[in-house]
């Protein structure tokens, strides 16, 4: 979803086609269950200035979190106004059709009269069209009894909305375009229910679909004052002209059955490229409505990473597949690292490290790589944190440099501060396996600004073998009776202590490269396993 700064245009009269809709004040819901509220703090005043009031810092958590949190007749009896702030919290919602807002809040100060001040800024979700965000102040005031309230205003909830001017949103709705799979059959979410949100995305970025503006108007008289946020763009084709997509209704079909027949009910996504040129083939999730976390999700990799962590050990010849790396049950580094069901095998090749997706091993590999090297191979090999243009909004990886030894032996087996997803993986799959990075793509005509080099074809071949031995031999093997020469590297990533991990899987047969994870799916092997081999077994044949 597009996000829109706050700017101020010249006057001008909405249009007649539009549809109004006015509003007074605006409530916030938190989209994250209250968790910026961490930002709020420590306060740290310059040497010139007083420490703001712990008592007042505490107040305004509280009202930030009732207000996020939709609880409006707690946030105003916070307020020195507690009638005129539940009216206006409560009512702005409606209004502008705002659906669970973000708040971040930054350092508080004193002001010169004793009052608190605690900028935020507010990222407001408008449905359907884009995200308004802009900047306002929480300013708190110490009353008689010595406890804190929130000063009301207006202001605090806009800084221009006051007692003369408030907020309009206008809508323009436009019909969608057909749009297409790569033969050219009509795609439609109630075919291909994982596709409602990503066709909704394609004809978005088309600039087909909803516009609007948030205006700022007289409340006497209705006049236009100036426009605050703009959402959508205007069409770059004909209406009438279909969107072509690189989807393929087989792969979809088979994917969306997939998750819906193996993942057990949780949640999961697949996505599904060819290897020569990264078109994607396939868009699935489940819950099939909703956020498309296969594209925009943002997971720890678990050792699915290790396609990375191995390439950049044998660029630099560090280890050979034959060198014995030895797979302790335990390690230490900071903190204590195991395998799945703390298995250990002594004296193990790396080839056995690899299939047997060893943590032991390849964290005590940490030291053949500098702190930036996984990092900067990630992104000058596979492209990974650098902007993708893929036709919809992605989320393209982060590998940070690690801050610490504890952190670098997380990042070797895809935790710590590595960050993934489907698209992105099944990408690193495909590069692996072919040595060139192709940015994906679900559309036709989207601009690539990814520069990368390819990996030597020794460092390739020795991947594939390496793919290949997990599925034979290793923690693929369900994978093991497909026929076409399957490669795969399976990944079992840490969520928390509490809850169970998440279950990873990516495989490679002929042009096809596939990634999918399962919340809460313990294992990569049982959980996304089945979900991968019901794929590739539906669909025998890669796509022209």
């Amino acid at each position: 979803m597009p996000e829109t700064r706050n700017r101020t245009t010249s006057r001008r009269k909405p249009r007649k086609a539009a549809r109004s809709a006015t509003a007074a004040a605006l409530v916030l819901a938190v989209a994250a269950g209250g968790a910026y509220l961490a930002e709020l703090g420590p306060f740290a005043a310059d040497s010139s200035a007083a420490d703001p009031d712990p008592a007042a810092v505490a107040e305004a958590r509280a009202f930030l979190a009732d207000w996020a949190g939709g609880r409006i007749p707690s946030a105003g009896r916070r307020t020195t106004d507690p009638g005129k702030a539940q009216d206006v919290l409560r009512n702005f919602t409606a209004g502008l059709s705002i659906d669970k807002p973000t708040l971040t809040a930054a350092k508080a100060a004193v002001s010169g009269n004793g009052t608190v001040s605690v900028p935020f800024t507010a990222k407001m979700p408008v449905t359907d069209l884009g995200t308004w965000t802009y900047d306002s102040k929480l300013p708190l005031r110490k009353q008689q009894d010595g406890t804190w309230k929130v000063d009301w205003t207006p202001t605090l909830v806009h800084p221009k909305l006051s007692s003369t001017e408030k907020f309009r949103l206008e809508r323009e709705d436009t019909d969608r375009p057909k749009i297409t799979d790569r033969g050219g059959a009509a795609l439609s979410g109630g075919e291909h229910p994982s596709l409602a949100p990503v066709l909704n995305q394609v004809a978005g970025a088309a600039g087909a679909g909803p516009r609007g503006a948030i205006q700022l108007v007289d409340r006497a008289t209705g006049e236009v004052k100036g426009t605050e946020a703009t959402f959508g763009k205007k069409p770059d084709r004909p209406t009438d002209q279909p969107i072509r997509t690189s989807l393929d209704s087989t792969w979809q079909a088979a994917a969306e059955k997939a998750l819906a027949s193996e993942a057990k009910g949780k949640d999961a996504a697949l996505v599904a490229l060819r290897i020569d040129n990264g078109e994607i083939l396939a868009v699935a999730n489940a819950p099939s409505s909703g956020f498309n976390r296969a594209v925009s999700g943002t997971y720890a990799p678990g050792s699915t990473w290790k396609l990375v962590t191995t390439g950049a050990l044998m660029l630099k010849n560090a280890v050979k597949p034959s060198d014995i790396v030895d797979c302790p049950k335990y390690l230490t580094v900071g903190k204590q690292f195991h395998n799945v069901e703390t298995g250990e095998h002594r004296d193990a090749t790396f080839l056995q490290d690899f299939t047997e997706s060893c943590n032991t091993a390849f964290i005590s590999l940490r030291d053949k790589l500098g702190d930036r090297e996984l990092g900067d191979v990630a992104r000058k090999y596979f492209g990974i944190g650098q902007e993708w243009h893929i036709g919809i909004p992605s989320f393209d990886g982060s590998v940070p440099a690690p801050r610490d030894q504890t952190e670098k032996a997380a990042s070797m087996i895809g935790q710590g501060r590595v960050l993934a997803n489907p698209l992105l993986m099944a990408s690193v799959t495909a590069t692996a396996v072919s040595g060139t990075f192709h940015q994906p793509t679900i559309t036709g005509g989207t601009k690539d600004t990814t520069i990368t080099e390819k990996l030597p074809q020794d460092v390739v071949t020795q991947l594939r073998a390496m793919m290949r031995a997990t599925v034979t031999d290793g923690t693929a093997k369900v994978l093991a009776d497909l026929p076409g020469g399957v490669g795969a590297k399976t990944g079992t990533a840490e969520v928390t202590e509490e809850d169970p991990n998440n279950g990873w899987i990516v495989a490679h047969r002929g042009n096809i490269a596939v990634a999918c994870i399962v919340e809460k799916g313990k294992t990569g092997g049982a959980s996304a396993g089945p979900v991968v081999r019901s794929l590739l077994s539906a669909v025998t044949a890669d796509p022209s």
